[in-house]
């Protein structure tokens, strides 16, 4: 089969391809040349210069129509269609050429997500599935200072999802994606945890709220290989999945699983809000847990984990020990409080 891969260059693009081709298809990639990717040397390359790379400016797709006429593929898969100029965009640019385009869009669709950022107020029984409802609120980082990976204002998945698969000479599928970590991550979801290892701090306090609070996550090896059967399945013509990790963990027990993986002989430390700070104040709403239920895809395209958790926790630590982030200190999470105040919580807990 023939696919086009529109982004896949980065993080959890070079895997997907990997998977596709291993699977035998025939992939093309669309992108501007600008990153560096460990891709099989049968993959064709389309070359878009002003290609937005991560957020900022995407290149007019329909420009390119005359040349994805060529190729004529039969599956797009687009990695990055972030507002709903870009869904509409990518719609009227394959009408008629392609039989189905698969996006990949996010849990942050859900109204759990609002509850979370203090937007929406009752809390969201958990686990999600795919039919749980989405956010009332639209334009999710709109309001935000700073913007995660520095995303448009007009970001919002809900709108990209909706005009995917609301035309009907063209259906879509689209694959909702948890916190993925694994090497290439630039958001180097391990490493504020990962520091403080590293520093052989004692333990690691949190909140007791924060140290209960579980969402979902996923290594990007295997979410590659879960958007892959996507794109691959024509059975998920129409359909919505999730892909997340099998099992769910509390954020304590996540820090312990990376602390022994690393060789750690602290520990986690929960603390009731109380022996914190008068002025200390919880950023989110961690009443609100955000994980989901990934049976739909295991059932219908056999999706199964390739690469086990401890495996998947040590290849990420290994990565994020030789590839630190460059400005740690904007990574670091609003919940960790600074070594002098948990060295004081601390002893006062002896």
């Amino acid at each position: 089969m023939k696919i086009l891969v529109i982004g896949g260059t980065n993080f959890i693009g070079p895997p997907v391809v990997r998977h596709l081709c291993a699977m035998d298809h025939e992939v093309t990639v669309f992108h501007r040349g600008k990153s560096i990717a460990e891709l099989p040397s049968d993959v064709h390359h389309i070359l878009g210069e002003s290609l937005r790379h991560t957020f900022g400016e995407r290149t007019h797709l329909d420009k390119f129509k005359n040349k994805f006429e060529e190729i004529s593929p039969q599956v797009v898969l687009d990695m990055f269609a972030y507002t709903e100029q870009d869904a509409q965009t990518l719609m009227k640019t394959f009408k008629g050429i392609a039989q189905r385009v698969v996006v990949i869009s996010s849990m942050d669709v859900y109204r759990a997500y609002g509850v979370i950022l203090g937007r929406e107020s009752e809390v969201v029984l958990v686990p999600l599935t795919e039919d749980s409802p989405l956010r009332s609120s639209l334009y999710p980082f709109r309001e935000m200072p700073n913007r995660p990976l520095d995303a448009p204002v007009d970001y919002e998945k809900i709108l990209v999802e909706r005009v995917v698969m609301s035309e009907p000479d063209l259906p879509g599928t689209i694959v909702r994606l948890p916190m993925v970590y694994g090497p290439g991550d630039i958001r180097h979801r391990l490493f504020p945890y990962l520091q403080r290892i590293d520093d052989n701090r004692p333990a690691i306090v949190l909140e007791e709220s924060i140290a209960e609070w579980r969402g979902s996550y996923g290594y990007v090896e295997n979410v590659a290989y879960a958007i892959a059967l996507a794109v691959c399945h024509e059975q998920a013509k129409g359909r919505i999945y999730h892909v997340a990790d099998a099992e769910v963990f509390s954020e304590a027990e996540r820090i312990t699983r990376v602390g022994k993986v690393a060789g750690w002989q602290g520990k986690v430390v929960s603390v009731s809000k109380d022996k914190l700070l008068t002025e200390w104040k919880l950023p989110v709403n961690a009443e609100q847990h955000w994980f989901v239920d990934s049976t739909r895809i295991r059932q219908e395209l056999g999706y199964k984990e390739v690469v086990p958790p401890e495996e998947a926790l040590q290849r990420t630590i290994d990565w994020e020990r030789t590839h630190p982030p460059k400005e740690p200190e904007k990574l670091a999470e609003p919940w960790l409080l600074d070594y002098g105040t948990e060295d004081a919580i601390l002893t006062k807990l002896v």
